[in-house]
């Protein structure tokens, strides 16, 4: 006879559940990684679909190895949001060409920074930082 489901699950299914519960949240920070990267060539729509997924599933990832990687990228999209509208607001004037080449820089270094910390499970340690 089965347990009624209000109960925890013993010790040995928790640990199971929890082992599952941090491969797909690490599945899926590879895809919203993959989802920024690929905004270039999706005109924004990816990384649109990747910040609504973040900020869907950032309780999920709260208190994981992985709420630094959800924070690491809810703030490359605000920050590069912002980069981007300061260039096109300064295009007119010339400077928001190299603005928009270094926002567009910084965000592909940030991708590539946190993806690889997370493809070597190594900690991003200042997730709220700049670089």
């Amino acid at each position: 006879m089965s347990e009624p489901s209000g109960y925890p699950p013993p010790s040995s299914y928790r640990h199971s559940l929890d082992a599952d519960r941090l491969r797909s949240l690490r599945t899926l920070t590879h895809v919203l990684y993959a989802l920024y990267a690929v905004y270039w060539l999706t005109g924004g729509i990816s990384v649109l679909v990747a910040i609504i997924i973040n900020y869907l599933k950032r309780d999920e990832a709260a208190g994981t190895p992985y709420e630094a990687h959800f924070t690491w990228q809810i703030r490359t999209f605000w920050l590069g949001l912002a980069g981007h509208l300061i260039g096109v607001a300064l295009f007119i004037v010339v400077i928001g060409i190299p603005i928009l080449w270094a926002v567009a820089i910084w965000t592909l270094y940030r991708i590539i920074k946190g993806w690889l910390y997370l493809y070597d499970s190594k900690p991003l340690l200042n997730p709220r930082g700049w670089f």
